[in-house]
C-alpha cells in the first residue's frame, strides 16, 4: 500500500502524537508498505527516516501526494489537511489520539466539525473512553510504546521506590503526588520520590517541597530520554501517574511496566485500560485514595509482585508489531 501521513506535528517535536505516528510510520515501512509523511514543523537537523519527511509542502505538492496515496491517513482530524482528499477521492483513515470535546464539557463549533468528518471517514482510537466520545463507529485498537527502548535490565537495582514522569504541567498532577507524600509521612510512611520532566510548573513543585517539609524525600532529575529513562524507571517500583484531567490513554503507563514498574494511575480517561491489571487506580484529584494506594503497595510487597507477574499479558497487545498489524489489517480492508 501506499500511506500518507498527514500529522503536522512530527519530530522535532515530542510528544503522545508524535511517538504514536512515528511509531506507526516506521512499522507500516518494517511491514513492506511506502510511506510518505506531510508535517508542518521544520527540522534544522533533516534526520533521515526509512520514509519521506516532506515539511511544509504547497498545496500543489499536497494534492500531487494525496494522489499518489491508496490510504490518507491522519493522527487527529486536522481540518486544514482534508481538502485535497475532497479533489482527488481517497479514503480518510483517522486515529483519534485525543479529546475534540473534553469529556462533560460544551462541544466547540471547531469540535463539532471534527465530529462531522467521523461520519466520512475510517475511525480508530486508543480507548474506549476517547471512542465513546466519537459520533461515528469507532475501532479501538490501543497505543503502542517503544519496546526496544522499554524492557526490565536485570542488572539494573530496582532499589528506589516512587517515580513521576511527565511534563511538569497542572494537568499532570505531581503537586497532588507531592500532596500525598506529606500524607504518607504523617503515617510513618517516607518513600522517596524521583520527579523526571521539565515544565512551567518547576520551581512551584520545588516550592512545594519545602513548605511540606519533604525535601530529603525529592529528587528531580529533569527530562530523560533513551536509554537513561529506561534505566531510571528500572530502579524504582512504583510508577505515578496523578494526571488531573482524563487521559486519552497513557503511554507513560506502558513504559513503567515494560521496565518493571507497578502503575498506580487516575482512573477516568483512558489511562486505566494503559494501566490495565498493571496497578491500580484512583478517583482524578483525590489525594486520599493516591496516599491509601500508595500506602497498600509500600507495606505490601507482595502485591507489588502480583501486579508484576501480569506485565507480559498486558504488554502482549502493545507491542509496537501487533498494534501495526492491527491497523493494517483495517487499511488492507479498504484497499481491498
Amino acid at each position: 500500500m501506499k500511506i500518507l501521513i498527514y500529522s503536522p506535528i512530527f519530530y522535532p517535536s515530542i510528544g503522545g502524537l508524535e511517538t504514536v505516528i512515528s511509531i506507526l510510520a516506521h512499522e507500516f515501512v518494517h511491514h513492506g508498505h511506502e510511506v510518505k509523511l506531510v508535517s508542518k514543523v521544520p527540522d534544522p537537523e533533516s534526520k533521515v527516516f526509512p520514509f519521506e519527511v516532506i515539511r511544509n509542502p504547497n498545496s500543489q505538492k499536497i494534492l500531487d501526494l494525496t494522489r499518489w496515496c491508496d490510504i490518507y491517513f491522519q493522527g487527529c482530524v486536522s481540518l486544514k489537511g482534508l481538502w485535497s482528499i475532497v479533489l482527488a477521492r481517497k479514503p480518510l483513515v483517522v486515529t483519534h489520539q485525543t479529546w475534540y470535546r473534553y469529556p462533560e464539557t460544551r462541544l466547540t463549533w471547531q469540535a463539532a466539525l471534527k465530529h462531522w468528518v467521523t461520519h466520512f471517514a475510517t475511525n480508530i482510537a486508543p480507548s474506549e473512553a476517547v471512542a465513546n466520545q466519537l459520533p461515528s463507529p469507532v475501532k479501538v485498537i490501543p497505543n503502542s510504546y517503544q519496546d526496544d527502548i522499554f524492557y526490565e535490565m536485570p542488572e539494573v537495582s530496582r532499589n528506589q521506590d516512587l517515580v513521576f514522569l511527565g511534563r511538569l504541567v497542572s494537568d499532570k498532577g505531581a503537586d497532588l503526588l507531592l500532596d500525598s507524600l506529606a500524607l504518607l509521612k504523617q503515617q510513618g510512611l517516607k518513600p522517596h520520590l524521583t520527579i523526571i520532566g521539565k515544565g512551567p510548573e518547576e520551581n512551584n513543585l520545588k516550592q512545594q517541597v519545602e513548605n511540606l517539609g519533604i525535601v530529603n524525600q525529592v529528587k528531580f532529575v529533569g527530562s530523560q530520554v533513551g536509554e537513561a529513562l529506561a534505566r531510571l524507571l528500572n530502579a524504582h517500583k512504583i510508577l505515578v501517574v496523578p494526571s488531573l484531567w482524563q487521559e486519552p490513554f497513557g503511554i507513560v503507563a506502558l513504559e513503567g511496566i515494560a521496565c518493571g514498574c507497578v502503575v498506580v494511575g487516575s482512573e477516568k480517561g483512558g489511562l486505566k485500560d494503559a494501566i490495565g491489571a498493571c496497578g491500580v487506580t484512583f478517583a482524578n484529584g483525590d489525594v486520599n485514595g493516591l496516599t491509601q494506594a500508595l500506602a497498600d503497595l509500600l507495606l505490601n510487597t507482595d502485591k507489588l509482585e502480583k501486579y508484576r507477574r501480569n506485565r507480559e499479558t498486558h504488554l502482549a497487545r502493545h507491542r509496537k508489531d501487533s498494534v501495526a498489524k492491527e491497523y493494517l489489517q483495517v487499511l488492507e480492508g479498504i484497499v481491498q
